[in-house]
Formats: C-alpha cells, sequence, structure tokens
C-alpha cells in the first residue's frame, strides 16, 4: 500500500475510532445524510447522542447555511441509526475525499444502508417546488471522484456503477412513500460542482442528457458507498425551478421550501427506515 494510501485510510481510521468510542456500545444499522434545511431530521432522533464535527479527526465544520454540523445516533422507529446532519460540499474548497469521508467512517462503523437527502432545482416542467423526487440514477458532472488516487483499504478499485441506487431499496421506497401518502416522484439527479447556479443555456443541456434534477452534492458519498459495498438510497427535495425555468434563484428560499416540506420528508424516511431489512 502506498503512503497516500496509507494516510487515507488512517484518517478513516482515527474518525471512526473516535465515534465509536462516543457511541458507547452503539451499533447503528442505518447511516441518514441531510441536505440542506433539512436537519430538522436529527431531532426527532430517540435516545440521541450528538458528536460535533469538530471533535472528529479530519471531519470540517459545514460552512453553508442550513447545515448544522454533527453526528447524531439513535433510534428512528426502533432502527438504530446515525444521522449526518450537514455535509461538506466541493464547492466550499474540499476535496471529494473529505466529502466522502464520513461515508468511509460509515462503512468501517459496519453500517451497510446508507439514505441520502439533498435539495435540487427541477428540470422537469411538472416538478414544482416541494416535489420530492427518488433517485433512480446521476450524472456526475462534477469533474472529481472521491477514488482517484491510491486505493483505500477495504474499497473496489473499479466499483460497478450499473445500479448506484439499489433497486429493491428503491421500490420499498415507493411503497412506503403509497403507506404514508406521499407524493413521490422518480429521476435522474444530476451532480454539478457550483457554487454558482445554472445558466438556462446549460440547463436545456442538462435536460437533453436526460436529467430531471440539479444539485451539488450526493454523487461523490454515493460513489464512496458503492466502492465499500453499501446499498444507496437517495431523495431529492425539489426546492426550486432550474434557471431560466422561474424566477431568479436564492437560497433562503431553497432553505424555505426544504421546510415546508420537511414533514412529507420525515415521514418518508420514517416509514423507509422501518421497511429496511434487518
Amino acid at each position: 500500500m502506498t503512503a497516500g494510501a496509507g494516510g487515507a485510510s488512517r484518517s478513516v481510521s482515527a474518525a471512526a475510532d473516535l465515534v465509536t468510542t462516543r457511541l458507547c456500545g452503539r451499533r447503528p444499522r442505518v447511516a441518514i445524510v441531510l441536505g440542506s434545511g433539512l436537519g430538522f431530521l436529527a431531532d426527532e432522533v430517540d435516545d440521541a447522542v450528538r458528536i460535533a464535527y469538530r471533535d472528529i479527526p479530519g471531519f470540517p465544520e459545514p460552512g453553508v447555511a442550513g447545515h448544522k454540523g454533527e453526528l447524531v445516533a439513535g433510534t428512528l422507529e426502533d432502527v438504530p441509526v446515525i444521522v449526518q446532519s450537514g455535509r461538506f460540499h466541493l464547492y466550499e474548497g474540499h476535496p471529494a475525499a473529505v466529502a466522502a469521508l464520513p461515508i468511509r467512517v460509515f462503512a468501517a462503523l459496519g453500517i451497510g444502508t446508507l439514505v441520502l437527502t439533498n435539495a435540487a432545482g427541477g428540470l422537469r416542467p411538472s416538478f414544482t417546488p416541494g416535489t420530492l423526487m427518488l433517485i433512480a440514477d446521476h450524472i456526475n458532472l462534477m469533474c472529481r471522484n472521491p477514488l482517484v488516487g491510491p486505493v483505500v483499504a477495504g474499497e473496489e478499485r473499479f466499483p460497478d456503477m450499473s445500479e448506484p441506487y439499489d433497486r429493491e431499496l428503491r421500490a420499498l421506497a415507493r411503497d412506503a412513500a403509497r403507506s404514508a401518502r406521499v407524493r413521490l416522484e422518480e429521476g435522474v439527479y444530476c451532480a454539478l460542482l457550483g457554487p454558482s447556479y445554472e445558466t438556462p443555456a446549460e440547463i436545456r443541456a442538462y435536460r437533453r442528457l436526460g436529467a430531471d434534477a440539479v444539485g451539488m452534492s450526493t454523487v461523490p458519498e454515493v460513489i464512496a458507498a458503492r466502492a465499500r459495498g453499501m446499498r444507496c438510497l437517495a431523495f431529492s427535495t425539489i426546492t426550486n425551478a432550474a434557471a431560466g425555468m422561474g424566477p431568479p434563484l436564492a437560497h433562503a428560499e431553497v432553505l424555505e421550501v426544504g421546510k415546508q416540506v420537511g414533514g412529507d420528508l420525515a415521514r418518508l424516511i420514517r416509514h423507509v427506515v422501518k421497511r429496511l431489512p434487518a
């Protein structure tokens, strides 16, 4: 193993050791990553243990409004979970490996299922603000990949990405949405580096590529998870129409729509979690 790979493995081990110690014997089965304005779900975790990012080796503190900066472990629907409240974005200047660090830590803890959420702009005309979209596939236009460099211990060099979002989990999510009476669309997520919003010409191009929503996160985490053999399920909250398809965009509006649709998303995730196979 090269020094680079060894250094990355040590970073994961150091963070995982700290989290394991703070968990005091708890063994989360599911990891949930919360996107912009969706941190409310962390407050619904029962018997919670909170670990601030500043206490975890290698974890920077989030620099974006709507991201708290803590891991919250406990139970949701009696299922042991760990919630990542606040993520690290590439547009903040973080390498893709840093954006993926929490996922590698979750894998080191033995977690096999990853549920992600994000805020996204809608490209499909029927995606009005407040729509929830189950991610069926993604297009990575970030030009970044967390697997670049020496292979990190426990990861595949060339992970199969033919099914990044688990087919069985997506079927489970659709059933959960019907049970929770939550309208759930399905589509392709296009990940962009950001932080500027897209131009109308870019949006037209992404629609021709087959994208249904655009955002600035999630994909590096899913790539790292698949390299570790984790099963992934992801949801986008459509907080606005993409550039050129509606009024000018503002992050404050993204957060506000996230709050408005938060109840539906929380209810959906609860129904999903309690259906997950042991």
